[in-house]
């Protein structure tokens, strides 16, 4: 049976999913703790993979090399760029690109690298489930860019250069580098935010107060996906 990774990246968006799996066999690999798991039938290994580019990429490389996942998932939250986001709602990652990769100097657009793009777009059957467990259940969901990057953006002027040069719904901190990771291992991802702030002057306190819901929303979609992936 193929195995299903699910990711998030601070342990407030894996502590809801732990708390609905069964079975669960914790294994511990390269300084981090892997959860292995089944619910309703499906087998699942979950992780967090700590804030960040590096970090997040190297928990999606175990989760598809040495677990051997199949699709990888990931829950968490996202500040919103998009003002039609408010704290709580849900945006689909159609795309995503890396903010703060720039060698611009040379001539590129931002966030791109020779042999690279900017923009790595994920997986559309995933997206699909996606919009039908939000029908099922009445959710609104926005489908749009997300932009990543190794920083908390709580500063309208940073957030303004997102929005005027990749035109980015959502910003967060790993989404992207698990999307070059999935994308050259040839494995279909998904990326599931919940808006925890809007990213600006105040972006800190409204984290703080939000953060912790926004991720139990966001976990509780992802696991009505699982149920409907084959």
């Amino acid at each position: 049976m193929s195995k299903i990774a699910i990711m998030g990246a601070m342990p407030e968006e894996i502590e809801p999913l732990l708390e609905r799996v069964e079975n669960i066999n914790r294994v511990e690999y390269a300084n981090n703790s892997y959860y292995e798991a089944t619910y309703k039938g499906k087998e699942l290994v979950i992780a967090y993979s700590k804030i960040g580019k590096v970090f997040s990429s190297l928990t999606a490389s175990t989760l598809l090399e040495k677990f051997e996942c199949s699709t990888l998932l990931f829950s968490g939250v996202a500040g919103a760029i998009n003002p039609e986001l408010n704290i709580g709602d849900l945006i689909i990652a159609e795309k995503l690109c890396q903010h703060d990769l720039d060698i611009s100097i040379f001539g590129h657009a931002y966030g791109f690298v020779p042999e690279g793009a900017v923009f790595v777009h994920s997986d559309e059957k995933l997206r699909d489930i996606a919009k039908e467990v939000a029908s099922k259940n009445g959710l609104k969901v926005v489908e749009g860019t997300i932009a990543t990057g190794d920083q908390f953006v709580a500063s309208n002027e940073r957030k303004e250069f997102i929005e005027t040069n990749f035109q980015a719904d959502a910003l967060e901190m790993e989404g992207a580098s698990v999307a070059v990771v999935c994308d050259a291992l040839d494995v279909p991802f998904f990326v599931l935010r919940a808006i925890s702030d809007t990213a600006n002057d105040d972006a800190g306190v409204d984290f703080d107060e939000f953060m912790i819901d926004s991720a139990k929303i966001s976990a509780n979609f992802i696991l009505d996906m699982v149920e409907s992936i084959e």
